[in-house]
């Protein structure tokens, strides 16, 4: 399969550590021995500091989101270190690089792209881009709930959810930079008009990515009726 992975910054680098990107980096190997693999990488914590510092410098919402995009590419950075040569060296800038590197039979991993578009959105306009065929997005959480697993005990994971009804759920979300919620709006724009199959999980184990490439029960799955 084509398989772009939108992977969370908030799981890559939590501990400011090299053991997650390690642990991806060997699945992701073993992965790309079967399936043509893009990845995008969130900025996660570092990012959304350097946003504070910019964002207390009067700096505007489009400078705060180029500030987060330097840090995601850092990350990405980071990432094709631990997969070493099959890898692509260079990290793309937009979707035109990002196809066209893979051409080179390597993983390709990038970062953000422009203001405005969270890296889930990246991965989501990613995946409709080079025409993939399965779309995973992990993230912090198990997949989407109907309230905040945080604050209820009682919160339900949806386990299956149509792109139109995940839209009216988020549509009051905020879209500040580095404070989006659960997912971006683009994002799930760009998975109803590209109908891309997407599942939704946690990447706190990365073992998860396996579960997801096989298409097991896992997390949030938004379906096409």
């Amino acid at each position: 399969m084509r398989i772009v992975i939108a992977l969370g910054g908030s799981i890559l680098i939590k501990q400011y550590s090299h053991e997650k990107f390690q642990e991806y980096g060997e699945i992701l190997k073993e992965l790309h021995k079967d399936h043509e693999i893009f990845i995008v990488v969130g900025g996660g914590k570092p990012a959304r500091e350097y946003i504070k510092i910019a964002r207390d410098l009067n700096s505007g919402e489009a400078q705060c989101d180029d500030i987060g995009i330097e840090i995601t590419r850092l990350n990405a950075k980071l990432l094709t270190l631990a997969l070493g040569n099959i890898a692509y060296p260079a990290i793309p800038t937009n979707f035109h690089e990002a196809h066209s590197y893979s051409a080179y039979g390597k993983i390709v991993i990038m970062g953000g792209t422009e203001p405005a578009h969270s890296t889930d959105a990246v991965g989501a306009i990613l995946a409709e881009y080079v025409k993939a065929d399965l779309l995973i997005n992990l993230t912090s959480v198990d997949g989407m709930y109907n309230k905040d697993p945080n604050k209820y005990e009682d919160a339900e994971l949806i386990e299956e959810i149509t792109a139109e009804e995940m839209i009216e759920f988020i549509k009051d979300k905020e879209v500040n930079a580095g404070t989006y919620e659960f997912f971006d709006m683009t994002a799930i724009q760009m998975i109803k008009r590209g109908k891309l199959e997407t599942i939704i999980a946690s990447g706190e184990n990365p073992q998860n990515l396996i579960k997801a490439v096989n298409k097991e029960k896992i997390g949030t799955k938004i379906i096409f009726k």
